[in-house]
């Protein structure tokens, strides 16, 4: 039994860390809760604008920060003559898709998931083509697509991010 425990662990931990670090943008979908507040309840996804409208609080710009932030901020704003020691969890439930393109045989947008490599991203895209180079691999963050970073099969990738694998020569 400890070993399960200790092996649920191992899955589980480094996907709340990697959440603790995520920062949202648009494409995310978010739920925020307020223990024993069930009507504090939301659950929404993060638009262009990077705000969403929460009970008492109205339109709060979510865009840029992370989970843990997320919380305090609106703990403090309901704290502010609403609640006297507001329970507040936020977590996100959809992260917004990475991109891949080039010697991928179903090359297009996926579900990102924390921790994720480029070896990964691939497999999600159905694997490499005949034609692909594995020393050919670049990887554009997102809001950055003219720069173009020199990748490897595990270099992690973000949400947002956009993957090219080019050709290789004969």
């Amino acid at each position: 039994m400890l070993r399960l425990v200790c092996l649920a662990l191992f899955f589980v931990l480094p996907s709340i860390a990697a959440q603790d670090n995520y920062i949202l943008g648009p494409g995310d979908k978010i739920s925020i809760k307020v223990y024993g507040q069930e009507d504090l309840t939301v659950e929404s996804f993060l638009g262009n604008s990077g705000e969403i409208n929460y009970p008492f609080l109205g339109e709060i710009k979510i865009a840029g920060l992370t989970v843990k932030q997320i919380e305090h901020l609106v703990t403090k704003g309901l704290k502010e003559g609403y609640l006297i020691k507001p329970n507040v969890f936020a977590q996100v439930i959809e992260y917004r898709p990475f991109y891949i393109h080039g010697e991928v045989k179903n090359p297009g947008a996926y579900p990102y998931n924390p921790g994720m490599s480029i070896n990964q991203a691939i497999a999600l895209a159905g694997g490499l083509t005949e034609r692909a180079s594995e020393d050919k691999v670049f990887l554009f963050k997102e809001g950055n697509n003219t720069n173009q970073l020199k990748a490897t099969l595990d270099t992690k990738v973000s949400a947002g991010d956009t993957i090219k694998i080019d050709q290789r020569f004969f």
